[in-house]
């Protein structure tokens, strides 16, 4: 079910920074039209944790109103395990197919303490769980040997893998259970990753340039490393501007040039500055 493409949907906003659903169908629209998986919704991607929990509630309820017989994942996370059990039980009723949950971010908790956070989710979920490990973003490393500790959890299926670090991710595929998944969360090293046994990617740049993301992935997938080379080698630049200035802002800016959404986020965050318009935009009509 989660092999392949998945897109960390973006949420859109309008002047007044408020969830705008007609962007929103826009995105939805196409990710699936140019071949996504599965979506991902509230993600970090999603500027989550700038969204109140109807707002979320509201936003996954339209992605499923949208959505035409894909497989989604929701984020749920953060760094009170509490609040993170009771969201779970908020959403259990709603249609959803796995729980996307980050690692626990400011806390900076011990590899014991991972675990156990970990296995109260999955032992709450009522749907499979997987594992999200971004430590440049959270500032702990979830460890190879704390996610193969956890793949034999019967509820925890997988981990979006974004530590950048290739040896992790070859003792995470050489010790985990037999069926985990290894999930890139770093586009440009899905090529790699597929090539140690990832089954596919959660994307940032899916949601603007979903049929290049697809076709990097499923060449690789289907063992054309070359195919997959050259596509990943014509986006390079376009995706070394996506973070200078935090995520989503530089893939807003991107699908605003696109006409899909504003490239409006909300505070801390800051839209992308001129300079950073003009890179993307002049990348993007290179490219195109």
């Amino acid at each position: 079910m989660f092999k392949g493409t998945g897109v960390a949907l973006v949420t859109p906003f309008d002047d007044q920074l408020q969830v705008n659903y007609k962007d929103l169908e826009k995105v939805v629209d196409h990710t699936i039209n140019n071949g996504v998986d599965y979506l991902v919704v509230q993600g970090t991607t999603g500027e989550s944790v700038t969204l109140k929990d109807d707002e979320k509630l509201d936003i996954l309820r339209k992605v499923n109103e949208l959505n035409r017989d894909k497989p989604v994942v929701l984020g749920i996370g953060g760094n009170d395990t509490d609040k993170v059990l009771r969201q779970i039980d908020r959403f259990s009723s709603e249609s959803f197919d796995a729980v996307l949950s980050v690692c626990p971010y400011y806390n900076k908790p011990s590899q014991a303490g991972l675990i156990n956070h970990f296995t109260l989710i999955a032992e709450r979920s009522p749907r499979p769980v997987i594992l999200y490990n971004v430590p440049g973003r959270t500032s702990v490393n979830l460890t190879a040997h704390a996610v193969s500790t956890l793949s034999h959890h019967p509820n925890i299926i997988g981990v979006k893998e974004a530590s950048g670090n290739l040896n992790q991710a070859i003792e995470i595929l050489k010790h985990s259970a037999e069926d985990f998944l290894l999930i890139s969360g770093d586009d440009f090293l899905t090529l790699p990753l597929i090539s140690l046994g990832a089954s596919g990617v959660i994307s940032v740049l899916a949601n603007a340039l979903t049929k290049e993301m697809c076709g990097i992935v499923n060449l690789a997938l289907a063992d054309n490393y070359e195919g997959a080379r050259k596509i990943l080698q014509s986006i390079s630049q376009i995706n070394d501007l996506m973070y200078l200035e935090g995520n989503p802002t530089g893939v807003k800016s991107l699908m605003e040039l696109m006409g899909l959404c504003s490239g409006k986020v909300r505070p801390p965050l800051a839209e992308a500055s001129t300079q950073l318009r003009k890179d993307i935009e002049k990348c993007y009509n290179d490219f195109k």
